[in-house]
């Protein structure tokens, strides 16, 4: 009976560890990445701008005044708050919208303005934030570490997911061709029976054009794989970037300085990239680190294309299984060890009692 009960008090210790402090819902892999989230930004955010979507970032947030989301597309299929920093927030205000709520893994030194009922959680301290009659719970990492902990795993997982489909989208046959008419870059899609369209384009080709006309022809996904380092985006849509980011994703998976200046549309993958932008961006988008001077709109993807494989399996770190369900992380498992080991050590230590 003393055996049951160590064993079930060191388990449940154990559990309380694992399971009580989930900071987030499931994290989504993949495309459906680029469904739930307007802006993914993979290390620091630095915004003077709004997202009229969700939001993420793996490192942290500062600028000025910025605002999230404004303008919701859709309820999160995950139950994903409206804003996600893993590490600190500073700078001017940061304006959470419609309830959309909040997880902050450090401390937030610019406070919130909390327009709607929210639910604010934050790792460390909270300063300049007018809490009324939201449900704000603050100093969460001094009691539970595994809040924050939690947080960067999911950021690792997430980095590790988008580098995955950006190699997987780079390795897509082209079937489709932009078709060069003076300024104008006709990009003429030419779907396969499953509704997929990819080009591939280089950016100098993308650069030595002021004008991109897209034309679907009815396809579900296209995408637009770009090769170089270095890109520079000056091009005007011709008939606006309306719906493009539903349907298209453009690929940078080389691109370590991406600056947009004018209005984009599609939804973006650059996992790699030190990105600038200067205007709004129309569809989802993902960067390794972004200076943020543009809006960005909700046109999340929501195209059918899921890519072969598994890209939501990070190489040597945490993984899912096929169906996209977390696989515990080996420190995970250490705690069921820790505590067994604690249940060895009372049983010797009685036993010694005993004698």
């Amino acid at each position: 009976m003393i055996r049951s009960k160590l064993l079930t008090a060191s388990i449940l210790a154990a559990g309380g560890v694992m399971f009580s402090t989930a900071a987030m819902a499931e994290v989504p892999v993949g495309t459906e990445v680029l469904r739930e989230w307007n802006l993914v930004v993979l290390g620091d955010l630095a915004s003077s701008s709004e997202v009229e979507g969700r939001t993420f970032v793996g490192g942290n947030l500062s600028g000025n005044a910025s605002n999230y989301n404004i303008m919701p597309d859709e309820p999160s299929p995950n139950g994903q708050p409206g804003l996600i920093v893993v590490g600190n927030v500073t700078g001017g205000h940061k304006n959470l919208n419609n309830g959309s709520g909040a997880i902050v893994g450090g401390n937030v030194d610019s406070g919130f303005n909390l327009n709607g009922q929210q639910t604010v959680q934050v790792g460390g301290t909270l300063s300049n934030t007018n809490i009324n009659s939201n449900v704000v719970t603050s100093g969460i990492a001094a009691s539970d570490p595994a809040f924050v902990q939690n947080l960067k795993q999911d950021a690792s997982l997430l980095e590790s997911s988008m580098l995955n489909l950006s190699a997987d989208l780079e390795g897509l046959s082209p079937n489709s061709t932009m078709e060069t008419m003076g300024s104008r870059g006709v990009f003429n899609a030419a779907p396969d029976a499953e509704g997929l369209a990819v080009f591939s384009i280089d950016a100098a080709d993308l650069n030595a054009i002021g004008e991109i006309d897209f034309r679907l022809n009815g396809a579900e996904t296209v995408v637009v794989n770009v090769t170089g380092s270095s890109v520079v985006l000056n091009d005007n849509f011709l008939g606006g970037t309306q719906e493009l980011g539903e349907n298209v994703i453009w690929n940078f998976s080389e691109a370590e300085n991406l600056e947009f200046t004018t209005a984009f549309g599609g939804s973006v993958l650059a996992p790699k990239a030190k990105a600038t932008t200067a205007n709004y961006i129309e569809g989802s988008a993902v960067f390794g680190s972004l200076t943020q001077n543009g809006e960005m709109h909700v046109g999340t993807y929501k195209g059918g294309y899921t890519p072969p494989g598994n890209p939501g399996t990070p190489p040597g770190g945490s993984s899912t299984s096929s169906g996209g369900t977390p696989v515990p992380e080996p420190g995970m498992l250490g705690l069921f060890g820790a505590a067994l080991a604690g249940l060895v050590f009372l049983r010797r230590r009685r036993r010694r009692q005993n004698a």
